[in-house]
């Protein structure tokens, strides 16, 4: 197995730089597009076949260092007893959003086994069809993120009804908060045990709460989740990420996760000056760079490398997921650059 992103998460020596790409199987590829077309998008998800189909595919075009599962970090929202639906053109919509301390209590801590069999199904298919080339990187969104989507029925511009109930009913948040917890420790412990190798926390609007609002209502349930991993798989790294979160990086470390993720709003160096050596990053190309020359991806990609310092532990990726308008081409060249430039000696 090509093992140098495993390596980088472990902050271990490694021949040159390890990338993957957030979204790398998604609507920018062509041969996505082609296997999308035969289903709906969470059809895409529930069929193991397809979804490890197109797990794989930016592995053979990409070349990157890893893979990472097709599904959506709402699945399990849907596993616990919360209707979802994916509008062209809209994005997920709950139409039976979670209000009341009744909706709280219907929730389901559910056996990942027997309500999402096809995620774990398509881990396995996908390691089989990777054949130890690179690992596959599990993931599941964090607990503020999935409560947000869960109380607005959908996504919003400033999540009031979320913050809303926890400023006014913290008791029943937190009620909310501790079933989502327990479900994502499971939902994840169970894709490490199907295969996955390492597992990526996606806090996909953490950078929505203050610092102190952080301590209080992602902290502790991010660290739960973590130390469940660890707890009966301490050698699987674990992968923190969210956006808008670059004032949030040492609440961020404590949550005990083995790497954190960037997005662009801030230099690499800066951020690694910010957690210390004894954390591994990733990231943290803006994916818009991607629309410029070549030449110009090239200088981007080696100031990132340059302001790294040849520090172990850096894993390349955009600071958020590639986009759809995006040439497959140009994420080709930069995979490519970034194993040219960040080649050790």
């Amino acid at each position: 197995m090509n093992d140098r992103f495993l390596r980088a998460c472990r902050r271990e020596p490694v021949d040159t730089t390890p990338i993957w790409i957030m979204r790398q199987a998604g609507r920018y590829l062509p041969q996505y597009r082609a296997v999308r077309g035969k289903t709906t998008f969470l059809g895409l998800c529930k069929t193991p076949e397809l979804a490890a189909e197109v797990t794989v595919q930016p592995i053979d075009f990409l070349d990157v260092d890893a893979a990472i599962l097709f599904s959506d970090i709402l699945i399990p929202v849907e596993a616990m007893g919360v209707p979802l639906e994916f509008h062209e053109n809209e994005g997920p919509v709950l139409p039976q959003p979670v209000k009341t301390a009744a909706d709280v209590q219907k929730l389901d801590v559910f056996d990942p086994t027997d309500r999402t069999p096809f995620t774990l199904e398509a881990i396995r298919q996908t390691v089989q069809a990777l054949h130890g080339r690179v690992p596959l990187i599990g993931f599941a969104g964090a607990p503020f993120t999935l409560a947000a989507y869960m109380v607005e029925g959908g996504g919003s511009k400033s999540w009031l009804g979320v913050k809303r109930m926890m400023r006014q009913e913290p008791q029943l948040a937190h009620q909310l908060f501790g079933k989502i917890t327990e479900t994502i420790a499971q939902y994840l412990l169970a894709q490490v045990e199907a295969g996955c190798k390492a597992v990526q926390i996606f806090d996909s609007w953490g950078g929505e709460l203050g610092p102190e609002d952080f301590e209080i209502w992602t902290l502790p349930y991010v660290q739960r989740i973590v130390q469940a991993v660890k707890a009966k798989h301490p050698e699987v790294p674990v992968i923190y990420f969210g956006t808008g979160m670059s004032t949030l990086l040492t609440r961020m470390k404590k949550t005990g996760a083995d790497v954190i993720g960037l997005d662009w709003r801030i230099e690499i160096d800066v951020a690694r000056s910010i957690l210390g050596d004894d954390v591994a990053v990733q990231g943290n190309l803006d994916p818009t760079a991607l629309f410029l020359p070549k030449e110009e991806i090239t200088r981007r990609v080696e100031e990132i490398i340059r302001r790294n310092g040849g520090k172990n532990g850096h894993i390349f990726n955009l600071g958020h997921g590639i986009t759809p308008p995006t040439d497959p081409e140009m994420a080709r060249h930069l995979v490519s650059e970034v194993h040219r430039l960040g080649r050790r000696s």
